[in-house]
């Protein structure tokens, strides 16, 4: 297991880190996602630890809350120094029925930290997220939250998730310019089979070198072999009762029919394969994983020493790179001549 900075801090977290969206189940599509009951939670963080990861992801949402009381409830019953793990969780979704129970506020961020130290037994969040975009809260009011639970000591970093690139840099701009802390992370969805992010969010993520946490690395585990073109659904997977997230699903065969290839050459998995393509994608920090099962989570552990050769890169490339769009086209074209000076200034 390797270590990755975390964006611009000092902290270093696991190159995979435990999604406990499947913890607790709840209502509605949470118990879809699954139901992971305290004793099994427990199991699968002790393997997750035990293979050294030291990064767990969850959410106030998740589960209505059921989620984060399991995470704490299994970090006490292992006995995990605190000092030995990084939490990072997450707040937007609505929690009440209340009008104010939901978005970036002041009032629903300050009002769920507060909560989610509870329901997990902390006294502090390392990695504090805005789970997705708030069109009806200014931007500042949401920055000036977070840097109250920084200065309080109640939060040490925080990310942001889902927004996209003009967003991001926008509430850059704003933190710097009125002394805020910045967002240090992102976590958005990223695969072989959904490389939109590779248009705005990469570029802008290795300007400002921010950290990237990528959720749902096996596309809702369309990715994870039990699939293909005949195979489309399976009654135990999470697809047949979710079907999320949107894939284009051509491409997504097609590099299913690449990565089974490569599996059976490095006699692993499919979804080692997908999850180590990650793993080899510079601007990636944590890949999060999450699991029903310790079987399953144990087969995703396996895509850490999984070593991608540049042929087999390449041959995912081949079926799964976007189509070339406008204006990344034209910034290609016009930036050559600058590129063939800098090749000349080197040699």
């Amino acid at each position: 297991m390797r270590y990755n900075p975390l964006g611009q801090t000092g902290l270093y977290v696991s190159e995979l880190c435990l999604g406990t969206m499947t913890f607790g189940g709840g209502e509605g599509m949470w118990r879809a996602i699954g139901a992971v009951q305290q004793q099994d939670a427990d199991d699968l963080l002790r393997t997750a630890l035990d293979a050294g990861i030291n990064f767990i992801d969850t959410a106030n949402v998740y589960a209505e809350g059921l989620s984060e009381e399991i995470t704490g409830q299994a970090l006490k019953n292992i006995g995990v120094p605190r000092d030995q793990v990084v939490v990072a969780t997450k707040v937007l979704g609505p929690m009440g029925e209340g009008p104010n129970q939901r978005g970036a506020s002041r009032y629903h961020i300050l009002d769920q930290a507060k909560a989610s130290l509870k329901r997990m037994q902390l006294d502090h969040i390392d990695l504090y997220q805005i789970h997705g975009f708030d069109p009806l809260t200014p931007i500042e009011e949401t920055l000036e939250a977070l840097d109250i639970l920084v200065r309080h000591g109640h939060v040490r970093y925080v990310g942001v998730s889902n927004w996209a690139a003009w967003q991001i840099a926008k509430a850059l701009g704003i933190a710097e310019r009125k002394n805020l802390a910045p967002f240090r992370s992102l976590q958005a969805y990223y695969t072989v089979a959904g490389r939109d992010l590779e248009r705005e969010i990469v570029p802008m993520l290795t300007s400002e070198k921010m950290g990237l946490m990528v959720w749902s690395p096996l596309a809702g585990g369309l990715l994870s072999g039990k699939y293909d073109r005949d195979n489309q659904t399976s009654g135990d997977g999470r697809r047949a009762n979710f079907d999320f997230p949107p894939v284009n699903r051509d491409r997504a065969f097609d590099a299913i029919d690449v990565m089974r290839r490569i599996a059976q050459e490095k006699a692993a998995s499919v979804a080692q394969v997908a999850l180590a393509w990650l793993l080899h994608q510079p601007v990636v920090t944590s890949v999060i994983v999450g699991a029903k099962r310790v079987e399953q989570l144990t087969d995703n552990l396996g895509a850490v020493d999984l070593e991608l050769s540049a042929d087999d890169l390449a041959a995912i490339d081949a079926v799964t790179a976007l189509p070339a769009e406008y204006p990344g086209w034209m910034l290609e074209r016009q930036s050559e001549y600058r590129a063939a000076q800098a090749a000349s200034a080197r040699r």
